[in-house]
C-alpha cells in the first residue's frame, strides 16, 4: 500500500475511535491496564534499587567510612561494599603477623585513630535493650545514642519531625515506638532503672532502611551508659555493637581500596564512600580470589524470576489487547463492509483495522505509562511503609518506560493482525446486513491446544525439578501452556454451555448465548484468563514464600501464651513472686489457670542464681545418640562427629523448645498450658514420680537418661575447658504424645529430688483463650517494673511474615489488572451484545430481564476466564517454587547434603474469593449499567 493509503487508514481509524467513544475507551483501558501494571512495577523496582551514593548515605551518613572491629587479632577479607567478609586467623603453631598482634594488644578505637591520623570517630551501633514507659504502661524498646544535630548522621538517621535533642534529658523516637506507645512529641518517657530521670521526646527519627523499628535515641553518653550502670546485674547489662564508628577524615581525605585492605590487616571491616562510588576491579579483591578456589555457584532461580516476570507480563498484554481489537473489528463490520462495497480491496480493510490498532495502542500505552507512574507517586508513602524501607529516590527510567510504551504500541498492532485478517475475509453482504453464522469449535485446534497445555506444563516442571535450562524452560513452558489453553477456549466454552440445562432461565440463556457467539465470547474469556493467571501466579508464589517463612519460624511458647520469667539474680525475693503473679493476672484480665514452671539443675537443692547451678539435658537412647556427646576430649569429639548419628547435631535445630528450657518440672497445668496435653493417664504417671517423654528417640525400656552438668571452675575456664563436671542419671519414664512439643521431658519436683537434682524456678505460664492486647501488656509491664525489675513479661505473638516493597507492588498491580481486565473484557462483550438486547426489547422483554441476561452474560465470561486463569497461573508459580528449592542447597558441617524441600502453599481463601468475586462483580456491574430503555436499531436487508 502507498503511504497516502496508510494516512487515509489512520484518519479513518482516528475518526472511528472518536465516534465510538465508549468502545474506544474500553479498548484503551484494556491496553492501558497491563502497561500500567508493568510501568508501576518497573518504577517501584528501580526506586527500591539504591545508587552507590544512596548506599553510602544509608551506611555512613555523610562520613568518610563506616568501620567495625570484626575480628580482633585476625585478618579480614571483605567485599568492596562490606556485605560479605571472612576472618583469617593464624594456623595452629603459626605466629601472628605484626598487624594481628597489634590488633590484639591495642584498644580498637585507639588503633583506628593511629591508623587514620586526625580522623573523627563517632560511635555507631551502641544499643541497649530495655523498657520505657508508654501511655498505657511500659514496653520493651532498644535504646541508642546519636547526636542528631551532627550532619554526619544525615541519610543514615534522619529527623523527620520535631527538633533534634540538644540536652541530656531529651530523646528522639521512631514512628514505630510512637505508634505502639501512644506518645507524641513533647511527651515524656522513662527507662527501666532510670525512672527518676525521664526524657522528653523532641523529635521523630527515621532509619530509611528500617521504617518499622522501635527505637529511642538519646544524646551521646546520656542513655546507654546510665542504663548499663543501672542494670549491672542483668544478663543483658552490656551494650551491643560497641566497636563500630562513623569515621570522618580531615580536609576531605578519602579511604581508597588500598586503605580498606590496610584496615582489614588489623581485623577491621570498612565500608568506604570512595570505594562504593569507585569500586575496584574484581581481580583486586582478595575476598573474591579466595572464594574463586571453591566451585562457583549461580542461583538459576534468580535468573528465572528475572525472565519469567517480564515475559509473562508481555504475554498478558498481548492476550488482553487482542480481544479488545477483535470486538472493535466486529463492531465496525458494517463500516468495513461499506469500505469493501465502495471499491476497497482486502488490503485496505486490513489497513483500517491495523491503523485502529496503532491509534488505540499508542493511546493506551501513553495512558498506561502516565497511570502507572502517577499511581506509584501517589501511593509512594504507603508502599514504603508497607515494605519497611524508603525508596532511594523516585526513579523513572525513560528507556524502561519507552520500552514499555513500544511494547504497548507493538502489542496493539500485533493484536490487531488477526482481527484485520478476519475482517478482510468477511463476506460483504453479511457485513452490511449484520448477519453471519456461528462456526463450531475446531476440534483439531482444541486437541493441539490440549497437547500444548500438557507439554508446556511438563516442560516447565521438568526444567524446574532438574535445574536444566530453567530460564527458557520455565518461561517457554508457561507461555506454551497458556497459549494452548487459549486454543482450547472455544471448545471449552461449548462444554461450559452444557451446564445451562441445570440453571434457571437467565443464566441458561446467557450460557447458550456464549456458546452461540463463540467469536465474541472466546476473546473476552481469554482476556480474563490472562489477567487472572497473572494474579494467581503472584498469589501462589507469595503464599508459598510466606508458608516457608512460617515453617522456618520457631516460637518459644504456644501462640498467645503469657510468660512471667524470673530474672534469676542473687537478690531475687521468692516471697514477692506471688504478688507479681497476681499483678499480671489483674492487669491482663482472664488468663486462666497458671502453671508454675521449674527446671532441674545439676547442683542439688533450691537454686536462686540460675547460672551457678548448672543445667540438665535429656539424652537420646544409646543407639540413637551421637557419640560426640559422650566424648571427653576435643579430638574424640571431632572424630565422633563423622558418625551418621551426629547429622542432627551438625544441622540447624528443628525441634521446638520453650524459653524455659527443654527439661522441665511441673504438674498437670504445665502439661495443658505449654504442651496442650490433656491426658489423665499422663498426669497420673507424672504424679507417680515418672518422667513424661515427648520425643520417642529419648526413651527406651521405660527409662530416660538425663545428663547433669555443673558450671566449669575458674581453673577449667583458664585452661580453655568449658565443660563442667557431668553425671548421668536415669529416671523411670513413659512416652506421651504432645500436640505442641515445646519440651522433651517433664517430671515432678519429687522425681527430680529423688534423682539427686536441684530445682530452679523459671517463672509462670498462662494460656488464655486470646492473646492480651498490646496496651494491656504495656500496663502490666509498667506495673511489674515498679514491683520488681528482675522479672520479664513475654507474650508469644506468633508468626509475622517479612515483606519487601517489590513484592507488595507486584501483588497490588496484579490484583488491580485482574479486576480491571475482568470488568473491561466483560464490558466489551456486553457492548458487542447490544443488538441481542435490542431484539429482546423488540419482542417485549422487560428491562429487568434484559439486565439479568446482560449480567449473567458477563458473569459467565468472568467465571470461565477465572477458572482457566487459575489453571494457567498455577504452572509458573509451582515451577518457580520447585526451581528455588532445587537451587537452595542444605549444608551440613561444610558439606552439601542435598536441597531444600519445596514449599508450595495454595491460598485457597483468596483464590476462592477470586473465582466467586470476579463473576459476581461482573454480574452486578453489567446489570447496573444496562439501560432500561434501548433504542431499536434498524436491521438492514
Amino acid at each position: 500500500m502507498k503511504p497516502t493509503a496508510w494516512r487515509a487508514a489512520l484518519r479513518i481509524a482516528r475518526r472511528d475511535a472518536a465516534r465510538a467513544k465508549g468502545r474506544s475507551a474500553l479498548v484503551l483501558a484494556m491496553i492501558a491496564l497491563p502497561v500500567l501494571g508493568v510501568a508501576g512495577v518497573d518504577v517501584i523496582a528501580r526506586s527500591a534499587q539504591l545508587e552507590p551514593a544512596e548506599k553510602a548515605a544509608r551506611a555512613m551518613g555523610t562520613a568518610t567510612a563506616a568501620v567495625t572491629m570484626s575480628s580482633r587479632g585476625a585478618t579480614e577479607l571483605q567485599t568492596p561494599d562490606g556485605s560479605e567478609n571472612t576472618a583469617r586467623t593464624p594456623a595452629e603453631g603459626q605466629a601472628k603477623t605484626p598487624e594481628q598482634q597489634r590488633s590484639a594488644d591495642t584498644d580498637p578505637a585507639q588503633l583506628l585513630t593511629e591508623l587514620l591520623p586526625g580522623a573523627v570517630l563517632v560511635p555507631d551501633g551502641m544499643y541497649k535493650s530495655t523498657s520505657a514507659t508508654t501511655a498505657e504502661g511500659r514496653m520493651t524498646v532498644m535504646a541508642g545514642e546519636a547526636d542528631l544535630t551532627d550532619p554526619v548522621w544525615h541519610g543514615k538517621l534522619n529527623v523527620v519531625d520535631g527538633t533534634a535533642p540538644t540536652r541530656p534529658d531529651q530523646i528522639a523516637a521512631t514512628r514505630g515506638f510512637l505508634k505502639r506507645s501512644g506518645l507524641r512529641i513533647g511527651d515524656r518517657t522513662a527507662f527501666r532503672g532510670l525512672e527518676a530521670r525521664p526524657y522528653t521526646i523532641t523529635a521523630v527519627a527515621e532509619d530509611p532502611a528500617r521504617l518499622d523499628q522501635v527505637m529511642l535515641y538519646g544524646r551521646p553518653g546520656a542513655v546507654v551508659q546510665p542504663l548499663v550502670q543501672a542494670d549491672t546485674g542483668g544478663a543483658d547489662s552490656e551494650p551491643r555493637n560497641g566497636d563500630s564508628w562513623l569515621v570522618t577524615l580531615p580536609g576531605g581525605a578519602r579511604i581508597d581500596w588500598a586503605g580498606v585492605k590496610r584496615l582489614n590487616d588489623y581485623g577491621f571491616t570498612a565500608v568506604s564512600r570512595d570505594v562504593l562510588l569507585h569500586p575496584p576491579a574484581r581481580a583486586e579483591v582478595p575476598y573474591y580470589a579466595e572464594q574463586s578456589q571453591y566451585p562457583s555457584y549461580v542461583n538459576k532461580s534468580v535468573l528465572a524470576v528475572a525472565a519469567l516476570v517480564p515475559g509473562m507480563a508481555l504475554l498478558e498484554i498481548v492476550l488482553l489487547a487482542g480481544p479488545a481489537f477483535a470486538v472493535g473489528a466486529r463492531r465496525s463490520r458494517r463500516q468495513l463492509g461499506l469500505l469493501a462495497a465502495g471499491g476497497g480491496d482486502r488490503s485496505h480493510v486490513r489497513a483500517v483495522v491495523l491503523a485502529g490498532g496503532a491509534v488505540l495502542g499508542a493511546g493506551g500505552a501513553v495512558l498506561g505509562l502516565v497511570g502507572g507512574v502517577g499511581l506509584v507517586a501517589v501511593l509512594r508513602e504507603q508502599l514504603e511503609g508497607y515494605g519497611g524501607q524508603r525508596f532511594g529516590h523516585f526513579d523513572v527510567q525513560p528507556l524502561d518506560l519507552l520500552g514499555v510504551a513500544l511494547v504497548g504500541l507493538v502489542t496493539g498492532l500485533l493484536a490487531a493482525v488477526v482481527p484485520a485478517v478476519q475482517a478482510s475475509r468477511q463476506d460483504v453482504v453479511e457485513a452490511l446486513t449484520g448477519r453471519g453464522g456461528s462456526k463450531p469449535a475446531n476440534r483439531i485446534i482444541a486437541v493441539l491446544g490440549a497437547v500444548m497445555v500438557a507439554g508446556g506444563t511438563g516442560l516447565a516442571l521438568l526444567c524446574a525439578v532438574t535445574n536444566t535450562a530453567p530460564v527458557p524452560g520455565l518461561l517457554g513452558g508457561s507461555v506454551i501452556a497458556e497459549l494452548g489453553m487459549l486454543l482450547c477456549t472455544p471448545l471449552l466454552i461449548g462444554l461450559f454451555g452444557r451446564l445451562g440445562r441445570h440453571l434457571p432461565l437467565s443464566p441458561r440463556l446467557a450460557l447458550r448465548d456464549s456458546v452461540r457467539n463463540r467469536g465474541r465470547t472466546a476473546p473476552a474469556v481469554a482476556a480474563v484468563m490472562a489477567a487472572v493467571a497473572g494474579a494467581v501466579a503472584v498469589g501462589i508464589y507469595h503464599a508459598s514464600d510466606v508458608e516457608r517463612q512460617r515453617q522456618d519460624y520457631r516460637p518459644s511458647l504456644p501462640a498467645g501464651a503469657v510468660a512471667l520469667l524470673e530474672g534469676g539474680r542473687a537478690d531475687g525475693d521468692a516471697s514477692r513472686y506471688a504478688a507479681l503473679r497476681a499483678a499480671v493476672e489483674k492487669d491482663l484480665g482472664a488468663l486462666g489457670e497458671h502453671a508454675d514452671v521449674l527446671s532441674p539443675t545439676a547442683v542439688p537443692g533450691d537454686c536462686r542464681v540460675s547460672y551457678k547451678c548448672g543445667f540438665v539435658q535429656a539424652l537420646k537412647t544409646p543407639d540413637k545418640r551421637c557419640p560426640a556427646q559422650d566424648a571427653t576430649t576435643d579430638e574424640q569429639r571431632r572424630q565422633a562427629m563423622a558418625d551418621p548419628r551426629c547429622v542432627g547435631m551438625r544441622a540447624l535445630p528443628t525441634d521446638l523448645t520453650s524459653m524455659f528450657g527443654d527439661v522441665l518440672i511441673g504438674d498437670g497445668v504445665l502439661l495443658r498450658n505449654l504442651l496442650d496435653v490433656r491426658d489423665p493417664a499422663a498426669e497420673q504417671a507424672l504424679a507417680a514420680g515418672k518422667a513424661l517423654v515427648f520425643r520417642p528417640d529419648h526413651v527406651a525400656d521405660g527409662k530416660v537418661a538425663l545428663r547433669a552438668e555443673e558450671q566449669p571452675t575458674q581453673a577449667q575456664i583458664d585452661a580453655n575447658d568449658y565443660r563442667g563436671k557431668t553425671r548421668d542419671v536415669t529416671v523411670d519414664a513413659v512416652e506421651v504424645h504432645s500436640p505442641l512439643p515445646f519440651a522433651t521431658v517433664v517430671l515432678s519436683r519429687q522425681a527430680a529430688q529423688r534423682a539427686g537434682l536441684g530445682v530452679r524456678s523459671e517463672g509462670t505460664l498462662w494460656k488464655p483463650a486470646a492473646a492480651p492486647s498490646d496496651g494491656r501488656v504495656q500496663k502490666a509491664t509498667d506495673h511489674l517494673s515498679k514491683l520488681d525489675d528482675t522479672v520479664y513479661l513475654d507474650v508469644e505473638q506468633g508468626f509475622k511474615p517479612q515483606r519487601d516493597v517489590v513484592t507488595v507492588g507486584l501483588t497490588a498491580f496484579a490484583a488491580l489488572v485482574a479486576l480491571g481486565a475482568a470488568g473491561i473484557a466483560t464490558g466489551l462483550a456486553a457492548a458487542d451484545s447490544q443488538q441481542d438486547l435490542a431484539t429482546l426489547a423488540a419482542v417485549g422483554a422487560s428491562g429487568g430481564i434484559r439486565r439479568r441476561l446482560s449480567g449473567f452474560q458477563c458473569g459467565v465470561i468472568a467465571a470461565m476466564g477465572s477458572v482457566l486463569g487459575l489453571l494457567c497461573g498455577t504452572v509458573p508459580a509451582v515451577a518457580l517454587r520447585l526451581l528455588e528449592a532445587r537451587n537452595a542447597t542444605v549444608w551440613i558441617n561444610g558439606v552439601p547434603a542435598g536441597h531444600e524441600k519445596a514449599v508450595i502453599a495454595v491460598p485457597w481463601l483468596n483464590l476462592g474469593g477470586l473465582l466467586v468475586g470476579l463473576p459476581l462483580v461482573a454480574v452486578l456491574l453489567a446489570a447496573l449499567l444496562t439501560r432500561s430503555r434501548i433504542g431499536l436499531t434498524r436491521r438492514a436487508g
